[in-house]
This record gives structure tokens, sequence and C-alpha cells, in this order.
């Protein structure tokens, strides 16, 4: 016996499979969610992390390399801190407002077109929906229909033509502060030790692999990958970069003196 419920066209309710007493059977909607692909937070977030471990721990273990007071290593990663954040969220800004700008100015562009040259702009959508396998005839009255409203139609060429959602842009504000706050997180990693008394390294640089490791393992959790293969290279990275600053600080450090 055969319950199965094909899957109805969008925008539409599912069809019911008649039951044994020839009633319509209640129905089960299958549907499934999507993690944000798209949005201005989680890039700038995974990155300013990672990047205030690495390079304040590179950065701190470079100038313990160099034999100094751990005073001086204190102030080292908290310069580091201020100054990583800064310019993290600088950049991000920037980064993000260009990016935002751009597709504005093109979004304009094409509100123009539409406007001087709808028929054209209709055709120009017909042959989009031709080429990905539909009818000519019914690709001419899909355009049709969704050009109908000038909002929607701007948005569906936005989605055809240039790849993005006019109404889904990531905020330069966003990036901004996650990437300040993320980036201010992960430098402070390594500089907690000291501040709790430590007056060597080490502390500080276990204490920075195993932020490592554990933010790749929670980045893993965000992108579906193996938690404890992302870790691990997040820790080797670190750890690499680390070792080598440690050793050129070393070499300056007898060169200086």
């Amino acid at each position: 016996m055969s319950s199965a419920v094909e899957r109805s066209a969008p925008g539409t309710a599912p069809e019911r499979a008649p039951g044994e007493d020839g009633q319509a059977a209640p129905y089960h909607v299958a549907h499934h969610t999507h993690r944000d692909v798209s949005g201005g937070w989680l890039r700038p977030a995974v990155f300013g992390a990672m990047d205030g471990l690495v390079s304040n721990l590179a950065l701190m273990t470079g100038v313990a390399g160099g034999n100094v007071a751990p005073s001086t290593i204190v102030i080292t990663g908290l310069a580091g801190l201020a100054a990583g954040a800064f310019s993290m969220a600088a950049g991000e800004y920037t980064s993000v407002a260009s990016q935002r700008e751009l597709v504005q100015a093109e979004l304009d562009v094409e509100r123009l077109e539409l406007r001087r040259n709808p028929k054209d702009e209709l055709r120009e959508l017909a042959a989009l929906y031709v080429a990905r396998g539909v009818e000519p005839e019914l690709a001419e009255e899909v355009a049709r229909q969704m050009s109908r409203d000038p909002e929607m139609a701007l948005e569906i060429h936005a989605r055809e033509e240039l790849g993005v959602d006019p109404t889904d842009l990531p905020s330069p504000l966003v990036a901004a502060g996650s990437s300040f706050l993320s980036f201010g997180v992960g430098a402070l990693l390594p500089v907690l030790p000291y501040l709790f008394g430590a007056t060597v390294v080490w502390p500080a640089v276990i204490v920075a692999l195993i932020g490592l490791f554990l933010c790749g393992a929670a980045v893993a959790r965000v992108t579906a990958r193996s938690w404890w293969f992302s870790g691990l290279r997040q820790l080797v990275l670190g750890g690499a970069a680390a070792g080598v600053t440690f050793v050129l600080g070393a070499l300056f450090g007898t060169a200086v003196a």
C-alpha cells in the first residue's frame, strides 16, 4: 500500500493522498532549512577571530623570542589587539560598503533600463529562462507575469544577471562590528596568561592553540565539515606561525644585542 505524497508547486498546498476509506488522508509537509550563506557577519567574524588569535600569538612569541621582559610582551599583545581590531573593522567596513555601493550602482542601471526598454528587458529575461530549459512560449509568459511589478522585475533581473538579492545586501556596520569584536576576543586569549601572572610565553601559546582548535571546530559546525580536521588545521597553522616568529624574534634579538 502506497501513501506517498507528490511534491506540489511552490506556493501551493500539497495534495493529500487518499486513505483506505476513500477520504483524504492527512499529509506530511516535508521541508528543510538552509544556513545563511549571504549574510555579512559570518565571514568577518570567522576571519576576525582566526586573525586575532594567529596574528597576536605570532606577534607576542616573536617579541618573547627576543628575550624581553614579560611586561613588554603584555604591552605588545594589548597594542596588537587594539591595532588589529580597529584595522579589521575599518577594512571590513570599507570593503563591504564598497561592494554594496557597486551593487546599488548596478541596480540603478538595471532600474533605468527597465523603464527605458521594458520590451528588451522582457525578452532578455525570457531568454534566460529558455537557456535554463524552459520552453520559449512558457518562458515569455513567465517573464511577462513576473515583470508586472517593477520592483519584482528589478529583483528578478538582479538575481539572474548580477547574482545578488537586492533585499538582502550585507551591512557594512554588521561586518565591521563582527570583525572588531571577534578579532578582539581572539587576540585577547594569548594575553590572558600574562594578565594572570605568567612570566613565560608557553602558557600563552597553549591557551592560544586551544583557542585555535576550538575556533576551527566551531567553524566546522557552521560549515558542516569535520570538526576535528578543521580544528587541527587551525591549530597547526597557528602553531607554525608562532614557531616561525619565535625563531625570527630570537635571531633579531641576538643581532640587536
